[in-house]
């Protein structure tokens, strides 16, 4: 049976696919589908890594484009390259059927990279869990085992950070006290993903730690820090945040500006527009963009008074 002009394409060994040969194959129909994951393995590997590659970037620049079964399929590639770009493509979506073969990828897969990755697409689930949007046999089974993997000291420090910081949403007491003996073990990578896993908890009370970091004299610290205080966006972190405008790294000064746009309020407004008005050029276009984003949304409308 011959191949549709669209899958064609992509095995023809004369020609590169195109983007827009690619943007082709969304939504395939099962048939198609079909078809696809039977001239899958007979591709070279250089031509499978781009055309995951190039669909993953095509998916993140159009929303209506639509590659999950393709995503699903080449997760289980031989190649690290083509399944890391495939759990990239896969980031943000809320299929639940995707959970297994997430948590296999995370338990199994045989490089490092490729687990921790897995274990950090999972978060979408642990917040959709928390959020009620998950069966509770399902976001049992995820707890479960990303606190298995979490908490074995056997496992690579990588793969451990990043399921502890996909448990962050979770505000179960088990979640909790793990991150907190993460925060306070000697093990860095840890350290950090408690602070991410602290900022999306959304539980006031690890405001202090996050504060206290803030003065810490690691950059990657003070980064997670700063991230965390922005998205717990409590408006009594605008002060200290406000001080590391002026910190020796770029990264960390970028991630205040963000994170001073995410909290919102005339406060942090004042800031960005300080940051606009005497910042680096960097600080500029960061501070106004978040202040672009602060006056498309709701921001004025919770600083308005009952009668205006």
């Amino acid at each position: 049976m011959a191949s549709p002009p669209r899958l064609a394409k992509i095995a023809d060994p004369g020609r590169r696919p195109s983007a827009q040969d690619l943007a082709r194959l969304t939504g395939l129909p099962p048939e198609e589908m079909e078809q696809f994951r039977g001239l899958w393995p007979g591709l070279p590997v250089e031509r499978r890594r781009h055309i995951v590659a190039t669909m993953a970037l095509l998916a993140e620049d159009d929303l209506t484009l639509d590659f999950e079964d393709i995503f699903a399929f080449t997760l289980k590639d031989g190649d690290e390259e083509v399944r890391l770009g495939s759990l990239e493509g896969l980031a943000g979506s809320e299929n639940p059927h995707l959970v297994e073969p997430l948590i296999a990828l995370m338990e199994q897969d045989r490089t490092e990279s490729v687990r921790a990755t897995a274990a950090a697409t999972l978060g979408t689930f642990t917040l959709m869990s928390e959020l009620g949007k998950l069966r509770p046999q399902m976001g049992a089974r995820l707890e479960a085992a990303l606190l298995s993997i979490a908490r074995s000291p056997g496992e690579p420090a990588q793969v451990r950070r990043r399921a502890l910081e996909a448990l962050g949403p979770l505000s179960r007491g088990p979640v909790q006290e793990l991150i907190r003996q993460s925060y306070y073990q000697s093990e860095h990578q840890l350290k950090l993903g408690a602070l991410y896993a602290m900022g999306m908890n959304s539980d006031p009370g690890w405001l202090p730690l996050l504060l206290q970091e803030l003065k810490s004299a690691d950059t990657e610290t003070r980064y997670e820090a700063v991230n965390a205080c922005g998205e717990l966006g409590l408006e009594e972190a605008i002060p200290p945040l406000a001080q590391l405008l002026s910190d020796p790294d770029s990264q960390v000064q970028l991630a205040v500006v963000a994170a001073l746009g995410h909290i919102g309020g005339p406060v942090a407004k004042e800031k960005l527009q300080e940051c606009l008005e005497q910042g680096s050029p960097h600080l500029q276009e960061a501070a106004r963009n978040a202040l672009e984003d602060l006056a498309s949304g709701w921001d004025d409308l919770f600083s308005l008074g009952p009668d205006e």
